[in-house]
Parts: structure tokens; sequence; C-alpha cells
């Protein structure tokens, strides 16, 4: 990965009590790249985007295109902007109330684009927020957070619970609105299938440490799945994968692509693939 750096992190951690939810984070991520954070329920990705916003106090450096943050400051929200749970918007205020109160706080507001943006989408400026769908509450916070004129975009599980369809559109809106070569996408999810396509890096994190960070595709060429008959299992068992599947007769692992098994079949591990033979399932 090269360019400058976005985000930068030296010696993080995060304390609640005597839980400790990040354990010395250092982290450099790169500019103009769309960046997966996978880990599972639990694993310290809200916390990371919370600190690195510098809504949680914390130990350790962060740094924000050059600049470094201790706490949250308004300043802040020129070069970054949020995307958590949809809960966050005012059920009382209507759609237009909403776009009015959000561009009157925030200096980077893109009026131009707001009102592009609402003009193309379905939302009724009149209506009330507390009686849209979640979908629908999806796409006016969406709006809100591509009006601002910022470099970096923070992904929170941000299509929880939506169906299919929404979930196409929003990741469809932000890389047709909001991505260029100069803005950087950090995407957090344990649903990596739906964002694989469009990611460029990808960062495991577990129980607060980081695991890897890769570009995908260097990544993918390290490891393939090796796919033997089930008698033949122990040929696998041999280079000590972490997880062996069964199905049909047949048994399969991630592997190191580099090494040889005679007749089993190769092909390219997905990420969820990888990041279970790295970090394990939900039972370990």
């Amino acid at each position: 990965m090269t360019g400058k750096s976005a985000i930068k992190t030296k010696n993080l951690n995060k304390y609640y009590g005597k839980l400790k939810a990040l354990d010395n984070i250092n982290l450099e991520i790169p500019q103009g790249r769309i960046i997966g954070l996978l880990g599972k329920n639990g694993a310290g990705k809200s916390t990371l985007m919370r600190c690195i916003l510098g809504f949680l106090k914390h130990e350790g450096e962060i740094e924000i295109l050059g600049k470094q943050i201790k706490r949250h400051k308004e300043s802040t929200h020129q070069d970054i902007a949020f995307i958590p749970d949809v809960n966050s918007l005012d059920d009382r205020l209507t759609v237009r109330q909403t776009i009015d109160y959000v561009s009157a706080l925030n200096i980077s507001w893109n009026h131009e684009k707001a009102h592009t943006l609402l003009a193309a989408s379905d939302l009724d400026p009149k209506q009330k927020v507390g009686n849209l769908s979640k979908g629908m509450k999806t796409k006016l916070y969406l709006l809100i957070t591509l009006s601002l004129d910022v470099k970096i975009l923070l992904l929170d599980e941000p299509t929880l619970g939506l169906d299919i369809v929404f979930r196409k559109e929003f990741f469809n809106m932000i890389l047709g609105e909001y991505y260029d070569e100069t803005k950087t996408i950090i995407i957090s999810t344990h649903q990596v299938e739906e964002v694989e396509q469009i990611l460029q890096d990808i960062i495991f994190i577990d129980k607060g440490k980081i695991i890897l960070q890769e570009e995908i595709e260097k990544l993918k060429a390290k490891y393939s799945i090796y796919t033997v008959p089930a008698e033949k299992r122990a040929k696998l068992e041999e280079h000590k994968p972490r997880i062996i599947n069964k199905t049909l007769g047949q048994t399969n692992a991630v592997l190191k692509s580099d090494i040889s098994i005679e007749s089993a079949q190769v092909v390219r591990p997905t990420l969820s693939d990888l990041f279970l033979e790295m970090v394990g399932g939900s039972s370990e």
C-alpha cells in the first residue's frame, strides 16, 4: 500500500473497566482506498472507529490526515464523516428539517449536492423521520453523509437489517456519489460477502488485536482452498490448517498457495474463508 496516510494509530489501547477492548493497535491506513474492517461481534470494530472519531477516551496516538486527535472536536468533521446505526436520527423531525439541522451544524456541508441527492431520491421532504422504514432512514442518513465534503468516510455495519435491494443500492450510491482516488472509505462489518468485490484492502481484528492488514489481491494470492477425497484428509492435516471442512465425501482447507498436494482441486479463497482460517469461528 502506498500514498499518504488518511489515518494512523500508534500503541492505541482502550479499556472498559478491566476489559481491554483495543490491544496496542498500530495501523497506517492510506488515502484513496476502500478498506474492510472485519471481525466477529465484540472484536473491537466499533470501539476502534469511535476512538478514531474522538468519541472515546483512549491511550496511545491517533492522527487523521496528519492531525493528532486527542478528543472529539467539531473541526474533526471537516475531514471525516461517520455512518453508524440510523437510530441516531431524531424521529420528531421531518426529512427537510433533519437536512436543514445537519447543514447548519457542519461547515463542510455541500448544499448543491444535498439538493441534487434529495431530488434524485424517493424521500418525501415533509415526512417525519419516525414514519420512515429502516431502509428509508438509511437512505436519509446516507444522503446527509454524502452531502459533506470530507476525505474519510467510516461505515459501521451500515446495512444491518436492510433487505438485499437496499443493501445493493446503498453501496452503489457510496461508490457512485462519494468515492474517488482522493477519498478513503472504511467499512466495518462481520458480513463481508456483500462488500468483498468493492474492497481493496482488508484488516482483520480479533479480541481487540489487529491480526492482519493487507491488500486483498496480495492476500488471496498467498492462499488457496485445497479439496481432496475424505479418505485423504491426512494430506491436508500435514499442513496444520486451523479448519478442515467436510462436504459430500470430500474435505477441504485453506493452505498456502505454494504447496503441492497430488490430485487436489485448488480454487481461490473468499475473504470469509481466509478470516475463518486466521481467526476461527464463533465457537472458538
